[in-house]
C-alpha cells in the first residue's frame, strides 16, 4: 500500500533561505533540493511574490501568505455578525443552558447546519469575548455565571486558581501554525527538593532560548525576572506567552501590563500543549541536571548555557541554527514590506 504522501506549509526560515539563494543566483531546482520540496513549490512562491522590477521578498511573501491563510478560514457560525449568534442570544437572554439552546437549534433546523452548534462551541463564543459590559451581560444568563471557564476535569479541590485565565483555546491561530515570530512558551526549572528554579523562554518560532535567574519559586521573582527578559526583546517579536497554571504566573496581569505580551494558560495536566518548551526543557537538562541546587548559577552563566542550546543547528530549521533563524526574522521585522533579504 502506497505511503500517503503528507505537505507542510512553507515557513519563515525557508522563504529567508529562498531570498537568499535567489540573490546568489541559485536556481529554483537547486533552491527546492535544498528545502526537500518539490520545485514548483518553490517556482509557484517565487513567481507570486515577485514583483515587476523586484526581486524575491521573504518579509512580503511571508506577511502575504498570513493574510491568505487568514481570508481563507472564513467567519465561524458564531461571528458577532451571524444570525446564529444572534439566535443564540436571544436563548441565553431566555436563561436556556448551552446545551438546552444546541439540542433545540438542531430540533428546529434539521436539515439548515448552519444552526447547528455544539454546546462548547456556545460557551468558547461566549468566554472569548474582551472584558466588558457585553462579557458580563452574556455570563450573568449562565447558570453558575463564573467569569472563566473552569475545566471539566477539575477536581473538588479548587484552592489557589489563578485569577483571570486566558484559555489557550482562545489563542490566535497564528500562533498554533508558528507561522509568524514573536510568540513564546515558558516553564520553570525546579532544582533539588523544589527549593531553587529558572525561568525557561523559548520562541515558538525559531526555538530561541532564553533563561531567567530566579531568587526563588514564587510569583513575584516570576514576575521580575520575566518582565526583564520580555523587556529585553525587541517589540515586534513580543507577541503573546503560553504557560502551564503553575502558581508563580498568579500576577501574569502585571506581566501582561509591563510587557504588553497576552498571556494565554494550558490545560491542567496537559504538556503536549507547550511541546516546544517540553522538548527544551529536556536539552537543558543536559547543563541543569535533575536534583541540583539551581540558585549556584549566577545570571551570565545561564545566558552563556541558553547560548550553546541558540548556536546549535536544527533538523527543523534544515541545520540552520535558532540564533540564525531568530537574527533574520529580526531584521525581517525591522524592514520595509518591499525589501529583499
Amino acid at each position: 500500500m502506497q505511503k500517503p504522501t503528507t505537505y507542510q506549509q512553507l515557513q519563515p526560515e525557508d522563504r529567508i533561505t529562498i531570498a537568499t539563494m535567489r540573490q546568489r543566483g541559485f536556481s529554483v531546482r537547486a533552491i527546492a533540493r535544498t528545502l526537500e520540496r518539490a520545485p514548483s513549490t518553490i517556482a509557484r512562491e517565487v513567481a507570486r511574490n515577485t514583483g515587476a522590477g523586484q526581486g524575491y521578498g521573504s518579509h512580503h511573501a511571508q506577511l502575504r501568505a498570513v493574510a491568505c491563510r487568514r481570508n481563507a478560514r472564513g467567519n465561524s457560525k458564531m461571528h458577532a455578525q451571524s444570525v446564529c449568534w444572534g439566535v443564540v442570544r436571544t436563548m441565553l437572554g431566555w436563561k436556556w443552558s448551552p446545551q438546552q439552546i444546541s439540542a433545540t437549534l438542531k430540533r428546529v433546523f434539521p436539515h439548515q447546519r448552519e444552526f447547528h452548534v455544539s454546546h462548547e462551541t456556545i460557551y468558547t463564543a461566549i468566554y472569548a469575548h474582551a472584558r466588558g459590559e457585553l462579557r458580563r451581560e452574556l455570563i450573568a444568563c449562565l447558570r453558575h455565571g463564573h467569569s472563566t471557564r473552569l475545566p471539566r476535569s477539575r477536581g473538588t479541590d479548587r484552592r489557589g486558581q489563578i485569577p483571570d485565565m486566558i484559555s489557550i483555546h482562545v489563542r490566535p491561530p497564528e500562533v498554533e501554525d508558528r507561522v509568524m515570530p514573536g510568540h513564546w512558551e515558558g516553564d520553570f526549572i525546579k532544582g533539588a527538593g523544589n527549593k531553587s528554579s529558572v525561568g525557561v523562554l523559548v520562541e515558538r518560532t525559531s526555538r530561541l532560548v532564553l533563561l531567567a535567574r530566579m531568587e526563588d519559586a514564587t510569583a513575584a521573582s516570576a514576575l521580575a525576572a520575566f518582565t526583564a527578559k520580555l523587556n529585553a526583546i525587541s517589540a515586534p517579536l513580543r507577541q503573546s506567552l503560553t504557560y502551564d497554571q503553575g502558581k508563580e504566573m498568579t500576577r501574569h496581569a502585571e506581566l501582561a501590563a509591563n510587557t504588553g505580551v497576552r498571556v494565554y494558560f494550558c490545560d491542567p495536566h496537559s504538556p503536549w500543549q507547550r511541546g516546544t518548551c517540553e522538548n527544551t526543557n529536556g536539552l537543558l537538562r543536559q547543563y541543569l541536571p535533575k536534583g541540583t541546587d539551581l540558585s549556584v548559577y549566577s545570571q551570565e552563566q545561564l545566558d552563556a548555557i541558553a547560548d550553546s542550546l541558540n548556536t546549535r543547528p536544527r533538523a527543523t530549521h534544515h541545520w540552520l541554527s535558532p540564533l540564525q533563524v531568530y537574527a533574520a526574522a529580526l531584521a525581517s521585522a525591522h524592514q520595509p514590506d518591499t525589501s529583499i533579504h
